[in-house]
């Protein structure tokens, strides 16, 4: 149930037509409380991964280079901050990302030079199976998820292969839920955050049914609540949790449990919302997704 005048309320529901005979249990990693995984003279990253995904969440002076080789198919570079300022070069050309923004890049080859200092983070699609080894967290993903959907990307962009770069300080428009933007394997909910403890009258607990969310909590502290469901076999259950991390760190919710995350602190609350391969629920709601046009639905998409 979503709280009061949360715009999710109207979305479409869908349903795997099987019932769950086992669940994964919710990943954290706490970026704030370990150390880099990876540190070079010019930046300090954090790796995890869960069933979908990989996530690089780095802190870069000016001058880093991050490279890709090999990548297997699209992936996402993101700007949680203004002030920071990546150029990303493909084979085909080089495209200037600044404030606030994520990019989508295609397969192959890229180079994302920092050029102003900040926070850059890269989102891998599991296919990027090599970047696994990056991630203290690995192991706990070493068995799928059963629960979730087989991986299938969604069809190429528009305008053939390029980097495509989109603002995140798009601004609130009434009717339309977050900042939606989509790739063919990456979807990213920008949001502005809330001040202050979100009140425990007007959460938004939730499920998904065959997709994973990746809750990347940028500013503030948060209580993640978790309720799984109860099946016939009471040997699978899992007690709730109420697990509360400061920033930065990421939220790995595995379907179907119910969850909503609670800002705790006086100043800002700040997650983004992360999904592979993007959500047809979302897609579906005309004027979500501000890049649509870029990027089609699969056949049959609403």
């Amino acid at each position: 149930m979503y709280g009061r005048d949360d715009l999710r309320a109207t979305l479409a529901t869908a349903s795997t037509g099987k019932s769950p005979t086992s669940f994964k249990r919710s990943g954290y990693a706490r970026f704030c409380e370990e150390p880099p995984s990876e540190v070079t003279d010019l930046s300090e990253s954090w790796w995890c991964r869960g069933h979908s995904m990989v996530i690089q969440y780095c802190v870069a002076k000016a001058g880093e280079v991050l490279t890709r080789s090999g990548q297997p198919d699209e992936y996402a570079v993101l700007l949680p901050d203004d002030g920071t300022e990546v150029e990303i070069e493909i084979p085909e050309g080089s495209w200037t990302m600044a404030d606030k923004a994520v990019a989508f890049v295609p397969a192959g080859e890229s180079k994302v030079t920092v050029k102003k200092g900040g926070r850059v983070l890269r989102l891998f699609n599991s296919q990027a199976a090599d970047l696994f080894a990056k991630c203290p967290n690995a192991s706990d993903y070493a068995e799928p998820d059963p629960n979730c959907a087989p991986w299938a990307p969604w069809p190429d962009p528009v305008g053939g292969r390029k980097v495509r770069v989109y603002s995140g300080n798009v601004g609130p428009e009434e009717g339309r839920f977050g900042r939606i933007y989509r790739g063919s394997t990456i979807m990213v909910n920008f949001g502005d955050g809330r001040p202050g403890l979100r009140s425990l009258t007007n959460l938004s607990p939730h499920h998904h049914t065959d997709f994973e969310q990746y809750s990347v909590v940028l500013d503030g502290e948060y209580t993640h609540h978790l309720r799984w469901p109860w099946i016939s076999d009471a040997t699978q259950w899992i007690e709730d949790e109420h697990v509360r991390c400061g920033a930065p760190h990421v939220a790995i919710i595995p379907p179907p449990v119910t969850h909503t995350s609670q800002g705790l602190s006086d100043g800002l609350n700040r997650l983004l919302d992360v999904f592979s391969p993007p959500r047809m629920d979302f897609s579906i709601k005309p004027g979500w997704v501000l890049n649509a046009d870029d990027y089609p639905m699969p056949e049959g998409g609403q």
